[in-house]
């Protein structure tokens, strides 16, 4: 990237990592050092909460309001009645309205943990709900004055609509709705908040651009596009994904020390590209981080996992993961913060067997991963390896808390609730 950018927002968007492509990067320079400008990024409500994989946007998010700019997160109340067919290779289960109204409550809490709703300032944040504008549309209406903006050759030739056809998977009439409508919340943002700017992942590079272009049309206002890269680990991995399951950014769906321990277990390439993504370190204390060697490289990565979770749950959350981790890792102890799993009487009933525990736990997906840990000596109780897939724990046996862990990193308390 050889432009030089005036506006601080581009600035940081450049020299952090975040930018992958934008549709005028002088055009949105000269924008942004005019004054506060409102910009926006949607999300659908597919789920109660955001994974980690959101987590570049809600940064992205974050800085245009430090740079002194207004972000909106928009909520896709009406978009997720839809779906988004970007690169997917089949239709997303369709939601019912009390679903998704649930989903966005869930969703709101992690916004306010990064984003400033509440000063008053002109850059104070918005969150709008596109069912706003969506749900009482007249379809008629809707087709004569949006509908005859969108030329079907070029929707379909957008990579993330033609990736699907060229493997002849379906595309419903219903999907390939979907890039008009989040086109209409661009122009009706720029009308009801004067938004000039929609982010997000380069996925949805063509969604943007339609946005654009149907505005541009419609007001003849000027609009610009920003996308992101599409994350992934150093090893090729989707970011959001963990051995155990999606990264989910609320609290009560994955505990802050789980949280924490993602971020710990980074791999060695990929801890100063995070650092500049997902903390406010200076940039050169990112690089000089980044290019620790040997066992330095492990403070690095708890300074890594420490700010992520202070930025999320607070600093006394991300403490208390690291001295949990510090008494399990280095103390061969119990931890006070691991995520348990608490039986009662009833659920324990004569006994469970360690495999079902272990399941229940969250350390395996199902009994034969649970059973191939085992059998592979992955699978440790009370730090001791663990042999017999066939042992049952009873009340006795759970007196006190037992640990179990699968591999070096990975770890659970099972107790009975008394």
């Amino acid at each position: 990237m050889t432009y030089h950018p005036k506006s601080d927002f581009i600035a940081v968007m450049i020299e952090r990592g975040f930018l992958a492509d934008c549709t005028d990067y002088q055009g949105l320079d000269e924008a942004l050092i005019k004054g506060c400008q409102p910009g926006y990024i949607g999300f659908d409500a597919t789920a109660k909460s955001l994974h980690v994989g959101s987590l570049i946007q809600i940064m992205m998010l974050r800085w245009l309001q430090k740079t002194g700019h207004r972000p909106i997160t928009l909520m896709g109340g009406g978009t997720t009645k839809v779906g988004d067919p970007s690169f997917r290779a089949d239709e997303r289960p369709l939601l019912g309205p009390e679903q998704i109204d649930a989903n966005i409550a869930g969703i709101r809490k992690v916004f306010a943990a990064y984003i400033d709703y509440d000063s008053g300032a002109e850059n104070a944040a918005l969150m709008l709900n596109n069912a706003e504008w969506l749900d009482d549309l007249n379809y008629l209406d809707f087709l004569r004055d949006i509908g005859r903006h969108f030329s079907v050759n070029r929707m379909l030739s957008f990579e993330s609509v033609k990736s699907r056809l060229d493997r002849e998977q379906s595309l419903s009439f219903l999907e390939f709705n979907y890039m008009i409508l989040q086109a209409y919340d661009f122009l009706e943002l720029n009308r009801r908040y004067g938004c000039v700017l929609q982010m997000g992942g380069s996925d949805q590079w063509g969604n943007i651009v339609n946005g654009i272009d149907l505005t541009r049309r419609v007001i003849e206002g000027e609009v610009y596009g920003l996308t992101s890269p599409l994350l992934t680990t150093s090893d090729g991995k989707k970011m959001g994904k963990s051995q155990s399951g999606a990264v989910w950014l609320n609290g009560d769906m994955l505990s802050p020390y789980e949280f924490w321990q993602f971020w710990r277990n980074t791999t060695d390439a990929d801890v100063g590209r995070f650092l500049k993504l997902y903390t406010e370190l200076p940039v050169d204390e990112c690089d000089r981080l980044g290019a620790l060697a040997g066992s330095e490289i492990n403070e690095a990565k708890i300074r890594l996992a420490n700010e992520v979770t202070t930025l999320l749950h607070g600093s006394e959350a991300a403490a208390k993961a690291e001295a949990t981790a510090r008494e399990v890792f280095e103390k061969g102890g119990v931890g006070g913060d691991l995520p348990t799993l608490t039986l009662s009487a009833a659920d324990l009933g004569d006994g469970m067997s360690i495999v079902q525990l272990i399941v229940k736990s969250g350390l395996a997906k199902s009994g034969k991963e649970a059973k191939r840990l085992i059998a592979e000596n992955g699978a440790k109780l009370d730090d001791a390896p663990l042999t017999d897939a066939g042992l049952m724990i009873d009340a006795g046996a759970l007196a006190a808390p037992i640990k179990l862990s699968a591999g070096k990193k990975r770890h659970a308390l099972v107790k009975l609730d008394v």
